[in-house]
């Protein structure tokens, strides 16, 4: 998905807004997406449940109008009902909108702050010799956004004033245009940055890649200076 969504001249325009932004500020700006966090197979199952359960109950209200079971016997609704929740199990796989219905927006938002927090981790943006990285976030499947940023970023920013840097990602998803929502995005970050007194020194070096990271693939490396 996400490489259908963002061309090698996205990339390219990603990369040099993110060079920007940092031409005011000593944060470390982050970018990373992932097509999903997780692969939610409770709601493959919910899914699997539902089906199979509004199969029998098809079959139960067919015979109290008809007084009659169809013809089927129970090897038959046995197989009708298996075969439902099999159904169920491959639609709300298939079906993001589903599968989002079927996780709940609670189990959504906790599996993507854990899979946030990992990518933190994996790609070392608590590495900065200030501890100034942030890391924009974006989960395509349960369109949703975080900021999250080290120590040095969350002593100056409050949580509450990433809302706007978010917005501007989540509108762009919303449009169909994510790498111009991500650009937006990045450049509010500096311009926040800057205004929270994340100041720029002439000692500042850049010390992580300013490439998109896309989960599942190898993270651009860091620049070592």
């Amino acid at each position: 998905m996400t490489h259908r969504l963002f061309s090698p001249s996205d990339l390219e325009r990603i990369s040099q807004a993110v060079r920007n932004a940092e031409r005011k500020t000593s944060g470390e700006i982050v970018p990373y997406v992932v097509d999903q966090s997780d692969q939610y197979g409770e709601a493959a199952w919910r899914g699997g449940a539902v089906l199979g359960a509004s199969t029998l109950v098809i079959i139960a209200v067919l015979h109290l109008a008809s007084d009659t079971w169809l013809g089927l016997g129970p090897a038959e609704i046995s197989i009708m009902t298996l075969g439902a929740i099999g159904l169920g199990v491959v639609l709300t796989h298939w079906l993001p909108s589903l599968k989002r219905l079927l996780a709940g927006n609670d189990l959504l938002e906790h599996r993507v702050a854990q899979r946030a927090a990992q990518a933190f981790i994996a790609e070392e943006v608590f590495q900065t010799k200030d501890r100034t990285g942030i890391m924009l976030f974006l989960s395509l499947l349960e369109r949703k956004v975080l900021a999250v940023g080290d120590s040095g970023i969350n002593a100056k920013v409050d949580q509450s004033e990433w809302e706007d840097v978010i917005a501007s990602i989540t509108r762009g998803v919303g449009e169909g245009k994510p790498a111009d929502g991500l650009i937006e995005a990045i450049g509010k970050c500096g311009l926040l940055l800057q205004k929270r007194g994340v100041a720029r020194s002439r000692k500042d070096r850049n010390e992580l890649s300013n490439q998109l990271r896309v989960g599942g693939k190898k993270a651009a490396r860091r620049k070592r200076r």
